[in-house]
């Protein structure tokens, strides 16, 4: 089972978002068959299996073993991954393309950025997954309390001109064999963890 998976096939993504099916991944974070899972979510063990079967069918579930009881074969599942995020992929109709309004203050823009980092990561752990690799990434999460709104922008803009610094200092578009890697900083005011519970407040 890994920690996270992404979801970028856009039936899978509709598989995991019905509320029923979300519950079932959940109880399945440990091992579990039809019968138990039943009594959990109080449903027949037919509509239980039916559901487990759209889930085993997108991936998002897996056979662990098969236990023989009297004439009836259990099957015990669990979910593939401890926690999913959904690809902005499976979307890719109207996914948000960061191109198309870049404004560095717009938070819609930040948005549509996170929007592809978890695209772009997201082909990159199924790719590494398939090859059995990992992915060279490193990310930073910190926080910061300014005084004021100018110490704010204060530090937007020390901080652009340090990263513009480094990038130009390392960057070398010409080295044979080199690779390019996507830098994303962002800066955004804290969501405390009840709002992030009870979603956006005015």
């Amino acid at each position: 089972m890994f920690d996270i998976a992404v979801i970028e096939d856009p039936a899978a993504a509709e598989a995991s978002l019905d509320p029923i099916r979300a519950r079932l991944l959940a109880e399945l974070a440990e091992p579990a068959s039809a019968t138990m899972l039943a009594a959990r979510v109080g449903l027949a063990r037919q509509k239980v299996n039916y559901h487990l079967r759209a889930l085993e069918q997108h991936g998002l579930i897996e056979l662990v073993e098969e236990r023989r009881k009297g004439n009836v074969t259990e099957r015990v599942m669990r979910a593939t991954a401890a926690s999913y995020v959904i690809s902005p992929a499976a979307l890719s109709a109207v996914r948000p393309n960061p191109r198309q309004a870049p404004d560095r203050l717009s938070a819609r823009w930040l948005l549509a950025l996170a929007a592809r980092l978890v695209q772009d990561v997201g082909a990159l752990i199924t790719g590494a997954d398939r090859a059995r690799q990992q992915v060279a990434t490193f990310a930073i999460d910190t926080e910061v309390r300014f005084a004021s709104a100018a110490d704010r922008a204060a530090f937007a803009e020390e901080l652009a001109a340090t990263l513009t610094a480094l990038v130009g200092r390392y960057h070398d578009g010409s080295a044979p064999g080199g690779r390019d890697h996507r830098v994303l900083v962002a800066l955004h005011p804290s969501v405390p963890a009840a709002a992030e519970q009870a979603g956006p407040t005015t």
